[in-house]
């Protein structure tokens, strides 16, 4: 049912580097035929491309779109002062590589009245150009590569510890003080877990998509899981209650995989047969791969399906390398709104 009053909608886009993809993502927020007021707040860091002279013809071009500096580069302060300079009170996260599916900002509107929730999201859809990307989008919808997260294969509606980027109410973020800028990655899950600790409710649906552009390289995937795994760990750290098997299971199997090669070699160089045992661990890693990603990656082209396994074993791996060795420093929690 449509609501009787359409509230105005500020779209905040934390932007980086992103000239393959911004120009896409911030047509699309503009084709949402939104029925109330809609404004686009782009929160635009210190770029090495040409992100900034796009971003600047997209606002001479519309004047529904602002542009606000982001010095530091980091995403949660890009959020924050993008959120400080947003003119509305329902304010949508969009990222400068994705892509709203058509009637996203109208059909989260209405979730938030139908629901009374503080932020609602949906599904993450990782669509790839490239054999590679292809790939690592696959993983990111398959128990394989990221497991069984909501956002990423979807499910029933209802409340969720997280949800993808996300559409929220700006009295709930000011009740948490916005974005804690010492979190560079995981910022997400981490602000909606504080929403969830002050009574807020975080509510999933499937009916909202969209479209996510994976890493187009290995070594950008290792970096960028290693990363995550880094921040992972201090989440954990700063709330010991939110550990749980899936986000431990990668450290846990690095760990075992190493322990296992090992002790393989070792039996090799002492001819102990039995330390040869040690060899089953990363090679039922490897058969595990191998199956996995032909189940999982049945529908891929032949190209993409080759990377498929590597790709997988990258963010594993690395997620569970970034995770045991985690950051140098630990910060101090900062929020970023009064």
């Amino acid at each position: 049912m449509p609501l009787s009053h359409w509230p105005p909608v500020s779209v905040v886009m934390p932007v980086l580097n992103e000239e393959r993809h911004l120009e896409e993502a911030v047509g699309r927020v503009l084709e949402q035929d939104y029925p109330g007021e809609l404004e686009v707040v782009l929160a635009i860091g210190p770029s090495k491309d040409r992100t900034q002279e796009i971003a600047d013809k997209l606002a001479d071009r519309d004047p529904r779109i602002s542009i606000v500096p982001n010095p530091t580069g980091k995403t949660p302060a890009a959020l924050n002062v993008g959120i400080a300079n947003a003119r509305h009170d329902i304010l949508v996260r969009v990222d400068g590589h994705g892509a709203l599916t058509d009637g996203y900002i109208t059909r989260a509107v209405e979730v938030l009245d139908e629901s009374g929730a503080d932020n609602v999201g949906g599904v993450m859809a990782a669509e790839g150009r490239t054999p590679t990307e292809m790939a690592v989008a696959c993983a990111y919808r398959s128990r394989l590569g990221l497991g069984a997260s909501t956002f990423h294969q979807g499910g029933k509606a209802g409340p969720a510890d997280t949800v993808y980027l996300g559409v929220f109410r700006r009295a709930a973020l000011e009740r948490v003080g916005g974005f804690d800028e010492t979190m560079h990655r995981a910022q997400d899950w981490e602000l909606n877990y504080r929403i969830r600790k002050t009574g807020g409710l975080i509510w999933f649906t499937p009916d909202l998509s969209v479209t996510y552009r994976p890493r187009s390289s290995l070594s950008a995937v290792a970096k960028q899981f290693f990363h995550t795994g880094q921040w992972r760990r201090e989440v954990i750290r700063r709330h010991p209650e939110t550990a749980n098997k899936r986000y431990l299971a990668p450290p846990i199997a690095v760990i075992l995989l190493a322990l296992g090669t090992i002790l393989g070699i070792i039996g090799l160089a002492t001819g102990s047969s039995w330390l040869d045992l040690g060899f089953l661990a990363p090679l039922g890693y490897a058969i595990l791969l191998l199956a996995g990603s032909a189940v999982e990656g049945r529908y891929l082209p032949w190209k993409a399906l080759l990377w498929m396994p590597l790709v997988c074993a990258t963010m594993h791996v690395f997620w569970g390398l970034g995770f045991l060795v985690g950051l140098r420093e630990q910060p101090k929690a900062v929020q970023g709104l009064s």
